[in-house]
């Protein structure tokens, strides 16, 4: 407002002087705050906390983005039974704030295999998976969501999830990602222990440390309740609830600053890979 006043001043437009132009600009600044303080806050990005005529009236035209966690129920080595879900919902949180998107409600049962025997270790067929899956998407696309990120936090669950959001892509107007957050932070292992993780491995316990540092209990640990995972062989159940990936790495070891600084880089690639493939859907147009 005071630019253009200026201008106009300048050009012999306007008459103004000093004192009026600076009551011009409490003005101005005054209508700026005014507006600020009357728009609509974001209260919560969990779908399940939202009233209707909130969804309503922030999707599509507010928000476009929506991320799904799908996980399991599945014994973790020294860390909670479900380790699968947490992970991924903290992810969630710190993604839905970056890209100004909202959470859906958790799918907590998925696909387990190999350590189905373990207490509190229970899941879901894959068909089954599929489509629960494929129901949730399609709800998802039919609230108005545009893109549809599903943050898995569990392996077998991603052949069903995958065929599933290929159908959603194919049957709705929404875009659809599937994202194995360990597998596509791979990398970050080596950069903070220089050696890989494992399924409740180091890189996972880590994270487990920093979203449910209260559900670890290193004082359960033994090396010995870790076995390296082995294509020559398999047996059900797996010897034990913690599976390396390779021989030699993996092992514990409950450093917290080096978790705390994992899972902040995986937070951070996590939303670079997320931004970008939004970023191209968007460029192509689709």
């Amino acid at each position: 407002m005071t630019c253009l006043l200026l201008a106009l001043r300048e050009q012999g437009l306007v008459n103004i002087h000093r004192e009026a132009l600076m009551r011009w600009t409490c003005l101005a600044l005054a209508l700026v705050l005014v507006a600020a303080t009357n728009a609509p806050a974001q209260r919560t990005r969990h779908l399940d906390h939202l009233n209707w005529m909130e969804v309503e009236e922030l999707v599509p035209m507010a928000i476009q983005t929506v991320f799904l966690p799908v996980g399991t129920v599945e014994a973790h080595g020294v860390g909670p039974n479900g380790a699968d879900n947490l992970v991924p919902e903290a992810l969630a949180v710190y993604l839905a704030e970056q890209l100004d998107g909202l959470i859906a409600p958790t799918i907590s049962y998925g696909v387990n295999t190999s350590i189905d025997e373990y207490a509190g270790t229970f899941g879901i067929a894959p068909e089954l998976l599929e489509v629960l899956a494929k129901q949730v998407m399609t709800g998802l696309a039919k609230t108005g969501f545009r893109n549809i990120i599903v943050l898995n936090g569990h392996g077998p669950n991603f052949a069903p999830l995958d065929a599933a959001a290929i159908e959603v892509f194919r049957e709705t107007e929404a875009r659809v990602m599937v994202i194995n957050w360990w597998s596509a932070t791979a990398d970050l292992s080596e950069e903070v222990w220089g050696e890989q993780g494992g399924h409740a491995g180091l890189n996972e316990n880590a994270a487990l440390m920093v979203v449910a540092r209260d559900d670890v209990l290193p004082e359960l640990y033994r090396p010995e309740q870790a076995t390296p995972f082995n294509d020559a062989w398999s047996a059900y159940p797996f010897p034990t609830t913690i599976g390396l990936y390779t021989p030699g790495e993996g092992y514990l070891d409950f450093d917290r600053a080096k978790a705390e600084r994992y899972f902040n880089r995986v937070k951070e690639e996590m939303l670079a890979i997320v931004r970008d493939v939004i970023t191209k859907w968007d460029a192509g147009g689709h």
